[in-house]
């Protein structure tokens, strides 16, 4: 491409015309790479301030680790107590039924061995002496009143703390071994009693084996047939309690369309009470203003701590926090939209003698009609996840089983099971409200 020369007359003018563009003040010229040194500085502000890199080191990562194992599995841990006539065996939580003999456990009194994964790899409990065995070679640990001793030769997945040695043998489980008994952890894929537990006599079936005890005659308890008693056994499961978790999830389900119902049902009238183009009245619309602010700017979770307080547990609290919240909220996005509505059709509707309702009505209601339906679906949408978290408060639904299912600490499979559903019911109402939202507001434009 062939070069253009201009004069030095034609080049002043040119600069003369364009001084915006080619002398742009020195401010304009370092206010890009100013930014990006602003906002570097600021990360490493932040980092430093909050300690991160002390959060991330004093991390218990490993516990981190057996919480997501939690999810997907599940563990028999029997403790194995060291008293004066031997060893006793205690079940502090099994799914191997109420007289558990599993294979990976041999011996009995005085001596017992537990293995993991086979003989190489096992642990040989004895009163005052505990015998590990990892990839074929033996470590004696002795244990006296002080605790358990870490042997000098120990592998990398045995380590001391406390007085406690515990031995790491991966998925499968590992030992803690203790100055008074050894805590043995043996992990399984699966969640075998979801369906039923322990005590139901469909424990341990497969659906061949269902059918055929729901199509026999036979009963299996004289109170009812036996594919109602399957039915009952499911619902009652003690362990998972699947019945108690569908009516909370109902509860939350209903806690945010009650809430956002109620909350759009008044937003909607006082917003029109707010916009100083529908209502003259300065001190209504400044009064009505002022309450949306009051109402949106206190968080959902402090209202619903708030009713918690006077209403006792349950889900009135959680409706009223929705409530309160989406009422302000509500109220300001559709004020602003009045306040923008296009006057030529409230000037149409005028001028062929309408009253007053019917220019609100004909002339501006089309217009914000499909805004606040749009943000009335959203907001359902969003509290079928925010009901979730005030449940956890005391506001009732299937947060508050959430919040018990973690204080436990060992029903991280539960809390696993409760955030799947909640999942699938987030995933199911955005949908819904996609569609809706597309058809209302589809046939508004039409």
């Amino acid at each position: 491409m062939a070069s253009i020369e201009i004069s030095p007359d034609e080049a002043l003018a040119l600069r003369a015309r364009h001084a915006g563009v080619l002398h742009r003040p020195l401010y304009r010229r370092l206010m890009a790479p100013l930014l990006v040194v602003g906002a570097a500085a600021y990360f490493v502000f932040c980092f430093l301030f909050f300690n991160v890199a002390g959060v991330f080191a004093n991390a218990q990562w490993e516990r981190a680790g057996i919480y997501i194992a939690d999810w997907y599995s599940w563990e028999a841990t029997p403790r194995f107590r060291f008293a004066k006539d031997g060893i006793e065996v205690e079940w502090t939580r099994s799914l191997l039924g109420d007289n558990p003999n599993p294979d990976w456990i041999e011996g009995g009194k005085d001596n017992y061995v537990v293995s993991f994964g086979g003989a190489d790899n096992q642990v040989e409990i004895s009163p005052g002496i505990v015998v590990v065995v990892e990839s074929g070679r033996r470590y004696d640990i002795p244990i006296s009143e002080s605790g358990a001793e870490l042997p000098p030769d120990a592998p990398a997945n045995m380590s001391l703390k406390g007085g406690r040695v515990t031995v790491d043998y991966g998925f499968i489980g590992l030992a803690e071994i203790r100055n008074t008994q050894v805590l043995v952890r043996h992990r399984y894929l699966g969640w075998p009693n979801f369906f039923f537990d322990t005590k139901s006599p469909f424990f341990g079936k497969d659906l061949g084996q269902l059918w055929a005890d729901a199509s026999s005659p036979e009963r299996i308890e004289a109170r009812m047939p036996n594919w109602q008693l399957i039915i009952v056994e499911f619902l009652y499961n003690s362990e998972w309690q699947h019945l108690d978790v569908f009516m909370k999830l109902l509860e939350t389900i209903v806690m945010a369309f009650v809430g956002t119902l109620f909350a759009a049902l008044v937003a909607f009238p006082l917003s029109f009470v707010a916009a100083r183009n529908i209502n003259p009245h300065r001190v209504g619309n400044w009064l009505t203003k002022r309450a949306f602010d009051l109402l949106r700017s206190v968080d959902m979770l402090i209202w619903a701590l708030f009713f918690v307080r006077g209403f006792g547990p349950g889900p009135i609290p959680g409706i009223a926090a929705i409530f309160f919240t989406d009422t302000g909220t509500l109220g300001k996005t559709t004020t602003e939209a009045l306040e923008n509505v296009d006057d030529r059709q409230r000037e149409g509707i005028r001028s062929v003698g309408a009253s007053p309702a019917n220019v609100q009505r004909y002339g501006v209601v089309p217009q914000v009609a499909p805004v606040f339906i749009s943000q009335s679906l959203y907001f359902w949408e969003s509290n079928t996840r925010s009901a979730t978290i005030i449940g956890a408060v005391g506001a009732g639904g299937i947060g508050l089983k959430l919040i018990e299912a973690m204080r436990t600490n060992q029903d991280w499979e539960n809390v696993a099971y409760m955030v799947l559903l909640i999942l699938v019911v987030v995933f199911v109402f955005d949908n819904i409200s996609n569609a809706l939202r597309s058809r209302l507001i589809g046939r508004s434009g039409h």
